[in-house]
């Protein structure tokens, strides 16, 4: 008994040591300390991050507060919107409809949507499920966002609206990340299973990975047990609290809300080749269709990263990292960055979870932990790029109070009822301007939910336009003005929806 008791001790001793050896010590000694200063530098509310090696579980921790009122805590069960992590669930979705036989990725997607246009004819033609889901559309990079983003359109006039979007690249030669593209594909889903987007990723993964705190719906997620708060810091560099995003008619391209506990189960089965705790969960070959390189996004090396190349699969990119392949995807939505990655070679993941947008921690934060694991000297990848974060932040706080010096020093061409109206984007809807005082204009958007924004002159024919969630941003404008009219309006938002300018035609 007492040998049997002896040996079993040095078994286990020389287990644990082994485990303890295989965590590097930024892990084991520095982690904590890192976050907790990386959320200060940051000004980050929430963090929740897991790291999985080996099949186990290294960490699996909240930090900070997931609510600034009632200072309640961030654990691994608190919920946050995981945006565009969504999308290679979407992907093996369909990876996995290809191989049940119930389509081909390389299917027409006129096929399952007879009524599908592009901008260009040739184009709809040829464009293919694959061609939706890996970017390669030759469109801008969130191309006609603006006009999807908590607004009343459906996944059908998303999908409708596609026709619009001139594109500025080559077709299945140049990168434009698509949101409105991995619409269009999740919407097949229906067309060939009867069932919804939702429905489908909730019966053959969500369900079966036990992933029982994960929902593919955003609507009444205030309404949920130990959900975060989302925040931003943007433009002004104070800490807001900004209203959730209402974004299910994106639900295949960003739509998922879950936590670390949950998400790191999805992690486990990519490293596994499909399976979960001895159990499959998915076919290796669905896994390995997600994991092609379908788009080069880059094939520089990256001087800030050991890293020579970036493709994209079907939900994710796929590049190397010291030597190893990685797959990673970021997403992001107001008040919400979320980051997962994984190594199957290191059977290694890492999952993070934060609720202010207006930050790189996240990322660094991964990199970091990348470095530790994969034997990169050691640097602070969060130091070196806060001071350009920080330089950016009081150009942004200089420049809005530049913008905010002019405003009643002068008086607009025309009077105030002369730019009242109804003004028209074909893409976007309308909006309605309306005068408050002598030299500010209401704006209100009638296709977006509680979207408004003051217009206020400062001189030279430019106004200051400021919207009421800080997060789309503050810019100056000019109204085009001929023949003592108002013809038009040029109006844009923060890069972080959509890089275009769209402009608004007024109605006689």
């Amino acid at each position: 008994m007492k040998l049997r008791h002896i040996v079993f001790l040095v078994a286990a001793t020389l287990f644990c040591s082994s485990l303890f050896a295989q965590t590097p010590r930024f892990v084991t000694d520095s982690l904590d300390q890192y976050i907790a200063t990386g959320m200060k530098d940051w000004n980050i509310p929430g963090l929740a991050i897991a790291i999985i090696k080996d099949g186990k579980t290294v960490v699996m921790k909240g930090y900070g507060v997931r609510d600034l009122k009632s200072q309640e805590p961030v654990d691994e069960n608190t919920l946050f919107i995981i945006a565009s992590n969504s999308k290679l669930v979407t992907g093996t979705a369909m990876a996995n409809l290809q191989h049940q036989k119930k389509l081909s990725l390389d299917d027409k997607v006129t096929r399952y949507h007879p009524e599908f246009r592009l901008y260009d004819t040739l184009t709809t033609g040829m464009v293919t499920i694959r061609d939706l889901l890996s970017h390669r559309l030759g469109l801008k990079t969130f191309h006609g966002d603006l006009a999807n983003w908590n607004t009343k359109y459906s996944r059908k006039d998303i999908i409708s609206n596609m026709r619009l979007l001139k594109p500025v690249g080559q077709f299945r030669q140049d990168y434009g990340y698509s949101n409105s593209a991995f619409v269009a594909a999740g919407e097949i889903i229906p067309v060939v299973t009867g069932k919804s987007w939702s429905n489908y990723v909730q019966e053959t993964i969500l369900t079966p990975l036990g992933m029982t705190n994960t929902y593919p719906v955003i609507a009444g997620i205030e309404n949920r047990r130990n959900v975060s708060k989302p925040y931003t810091s943007a433009f002004t560099g104070v800490l807001t609290e900004l209203p959730y995003d209402q974004i299910d008619n994106l639900g295949p391209a960003g739509g998922i809300v879950s936590n670390i506990k949950d998400v790191s189960k999805w992690i486990q089965m990519q490293l596994d080749s499909g399976n979960y705790q001895g159990k499959r969960i998915l076919p290796w070959e669905v896994l390995k269709e997600t994991r092609k390189i379908n788009t080069i996004i880059s094939s520089e090396k990256n001087p800030m990263l050991p890293s020579g190349f970036v493709g994209y699969g079907l939900g994710v990119n796929v590049s190397d990292f010291a030597g190893r392949i990685i797959y990673r995807h970021t997403g992001g939505v107001f008040g919400f960055l979320t980051n997962t990655c994984f190594v199957p070679e290191e059977k290694l993941g890492i999952v993070i979870m934060t609720n202010n947008d207006n930050q790189n921690f996240f990322e660094m934060l991964r990199v970091q932990i990348l470095d530790a694991y994969l034997g990169v000297p050691y640097r602070n990848r969060s130091k070196t790029i806060l001071p350009a974060h920080l330089e950016k932040m009081e150009a942004e706080k200089t420049a809005l109070k530049a913008y905010q010096s002019r405003i009643g020093k002068a008086k607009p061409a025309l009077p105030m009822k002369a730019y009242e109206g109804t003004y028209a984007n074909t893409l976007d809807g309308n909006l309605s301007i309306k005068a408050v005082d002598a030299n500010k204009l209401k704006v209100t958007f009638d296709n977006h939910v509680n979207l408004s924004a003051t217009l206020q002159y400062m001189d030279g024919g430019e106004w200051l336009i400021t919207y009421d969630n800080i997060d789309y941003g503050f810019f100056k404008t000019a109204f085009d003005i001929s023949g003592g009219k108002v013809r038009s309006l040029p109006l844009r938002v923060s890069d972080f929806v959509d890089y275009d300018t769209y402009n608004y035609t007024k109605k006689n």
